[in-house]
């Protein structure tokens, strides 16, 4: 029996366009991210550094840029937030039948910018009864120890839980734990189907 429901944001909820920021930086004559790139951005998305140690490390690698420059192809990631989806966990958690959780990997700078144009925002946020983002936590996916932070902090078993994620290294990783999971591919499936496409589980 499902007790919890456990959501990514991205791709389930905000709609992602992936590429976007590697798009972006080409336009600013970055090609290739250096190892110590892709260690900055890790630690930046466990909240091991902060914005501005970011932005400086970006700075240090590719002196063209400036703050505005890798603020905006780090934000042209994120796409629109429709308001269906937040009208279908606002039901969901007014109905009061799950735990409801979200998990995600994110960073300061991504949810500053949700915050500035999503109106629904914190509303939005109101509907869990727990919201976990990787920079606030210093745990991310697939890493074990991000699930075993929620099944503990919440007294969970890993079948009694539902976790919804778009990438699948992300629910193989909590379904090796026991945790029951959703790959959605956002591309034909949405979140406002969980009932009918997993009605084995409910």
């Amino acid at each position: 029996m499902i007790k919890a429901i456990i959501f990514d944001f991205g791709d389930i909820f905000v709609n992602l366009d992936k590429p976007a920021t590697l798009r972006e930086l080409k336009n600013h004559k970055v090609e290739n991210f250096s190892d110590a790139v892709v260690k900055n951005n890790l630690e930046y998305e466990k909240g091991l550094k902060s914005s501005d140690e970011f932005i400086t490390s970006y700075i240090k690698e590719y002196s063209h840029l400036d703050r505005e420059k890798i603020t905006n192809s780090w934000n042209a990631i994120l796409r629109d937030f429709p308001e269906y989806r937040f009208r279908f966990i606002q039901k969901l958690s007014e109905e009061k039948k799950y735990k409801l959780i979200l998990l995600s990997n994110t960073n300061e700078i991504h949810i500053d910018r949700i915050k500035e144009n999503v109106p629904f925002f914190e509303d939005f946020k109101k509907c869990f009864d727990a919201f976990y983002l990787s920079h606030e936590i210093n745990y991310r996916k697939p890493d074990r120890e991000i699930y075993e932070f929620v099944l503990n902090r919440h007294d969970l078993k890993p079948g009694e839980c539902l976790f919804i994620d778009d990438t699948k290294e992300n629910t193989d990783a909590a379904a090796a734990l026991g945790i029951h999971t959703w790959n959605l591919e956002p591309t034909r499936e949405d979140i406002i189907d969980l009932f009918t496409t997993k009605k084995e589980l409910f």
